[in-house]
């Protein structure tokens, strides 16, 4: 494998975020210049009388100028809510006005700590990436937004709660009702966002479709986890929008709840490696 280009020669990409349309009213919004562990998912939800966005990714470009112009009228209210406190879900959180996190990761989003460069992840979580198959480049961004841009300086931007959301709190659009769901293990105060009437979940790092599932950073549980996989397996889900990687239905759901209770209790199943692509059959969004 070649050597990640020096931080000073990396290229300039201006077009940092890509947009895909993922369904009525709904946008996903990635960073694709971005290594594939912390390309994150941020989901624009628009409403009737106020519009959402589940998570704000890295902060190392403009988010809010690229939301306006998703939204068919930027003058409606817009929610961020952040699933949890980690960079790659709430780096960008500062720039909105309407800022809502559970209480217990609304410390770490108000002190946030920098996930750029290898060295800034934890040796137990480089590990899972190692057992699941996987690689991390010594810095983990693959071009840079603008000339201005200093990696080795970058620190995210601190972001302070304007509403902390605990268990059945209410996101009202207007037309769309979602229930805050607190999903712990991945970070004490991980949460999703859940619509009963659709089976929409917004699972946030609870669960994804690939592995490795993170619950070794200092804020992880994995009893808690092991608590969350437990109820999310139960919940009649049509589709899951989650953090990282591609929406997928209740059937890879439970195969991923069922598999994350069997390796945490001694049983390992095969990973499958977080790439970025879609298995057959299974529709990237």
């Amino acid at each position: 494998m070649s050597a990640p280009p020096p931080v000073q020669t990396l290229p300039l990409c201006e077009a940092w975020f890509e947009i895909e349309v993922a369904g009525p009213d709904l946008v996903r919004i990635t960073e694709p210049h971005i290594d594939v562990f912390l390309r994150a998912n941020a989901w624009l939800q628009l409403g009737r009388d106020r519009d959402l966005l589940v998570d704000t990714g890295n902060g190392i470009a403009a988010l809010l100028p690229v939301v306006q112009r998703l939204r068919k009228t930027p003058s409606k209210p817009l929610i961020a809510f952040a699933t949890h406190s980690h960079q790659d879900h709430a780096g960008g959180l500062h720039e909105f006005a309407e800022r809502w996190v559970h209480p217990a990761d609304a410390g770490p989003t108000a002190a946030p700590t920098r996930l750029l460069f290898r060295d800034d992840i934890g040796p137990a979580t480089r590990q899972l990436v190692v057992d699941a198959g996987g690689t991390l480049p010594e810095i983990l961004i693959e071009a840079v937004p603008s000339r201005e841009f200093n990696a080795l300086e970058f620190r995210p931007h601190p972001a302070i709660a304007t509403r902390t959301v605990e268990e059945g709190c209410r996101v009202d659009l207007g037309d769309r009702q979602f229930e805050v769901l607190h999903l712990p293990g991945h970070t004490h105060g991980s949460a999703g966002l859940w619509e009963s009437r659709t089976g929409t979940l917004f699972s946030g790092d609870a669960v994804y479709a690939t592995d490795p599932l993170i619950d070794t950073t200092p804020t992880s549980s994995i009893p808690e986890y092991l608590e969350t996989m437990r109820r999310l397996r139960q919940l009649p889900v049509t589709v899951v929008r989650p953090g990282h990687d591609y929406s997928f239905g209740r059937e890879l759901l439970v195969e991923r709840c069922d598999g994350y209770i069997a390796r945490r209790s001694g049983e390992h199943f095969g990973p499958s490696i977080r790439t970025g692509e879609a298995r057959p059959g299974q529709g990237v969004v």
